[in-house]
């Protein structure tokens, strides 16, 4: 049993984890890669198993608690969000193709020849043709607001 914590076991498992972690996103395997690092340094001065052990505990628990939350803080920020799908309508323009009317509940826009539910976000009718700007989307209805001409 000794003989399989040797420094450079360890070294190599710390080596291996850090190259996973490049396929791996958040940071987790790095942690116990460094874990690993810590108890090769008391496995090469000749600590017993169980000390070694327990700094790799340490030394993985401290890294995941400590550094985790810089790292993915700042070198994994998350790129500018993309919207898709009915989120890509906020802030578009349509043509109104039906009357938006709040107390028929009826009303329709089209948007690059889509057809959409739609309501007026301040409660105003808007007639047929004029041209509109969606402001919110509820579930698959736009809410929209009539754009001055």
């Amino acid at each position: 049993m000794e003989i399989l914590f040797t420094w450079e076991t360890w070294l190599y498992l710390g080596v291996i984890l850090m190259i996973l972690e490049v396929f791996t996103p958040g940071f987790v395997l790095a942690c116990i890669g460094i874990g690993a690092f810590l108890a090769s340094v008391f496995a090469a001065l000749n600590f017993s198993v169980e000390v070694q052990l327990l700094f790799f505990t340490v030394g993985t628990l401290l890294s995941f608690f400590g550094i985790r939350p810089f790292v993915l803080k700042y070198l994994y920020k998350s790129k500018k969000v993309t919207k898709t799908n009915a989120d890509s309508l906020i802030g578009r323009t349509g043509l109104v193709t039906e009357k938006i009317n709040l107390l028929e509940e009826k009303g329709r826009i089209r948007i690059d020849g889509d057809n959409w539910r739609a309501q007026s976000n301040n409660n105003v009718e808007i007639n047929t043709g004029e041209t509109v700007e969606v402001v919110a989307i509820n579930s698959t209805i736009m809410i929209v607001q009539k754009i001055n001409n």
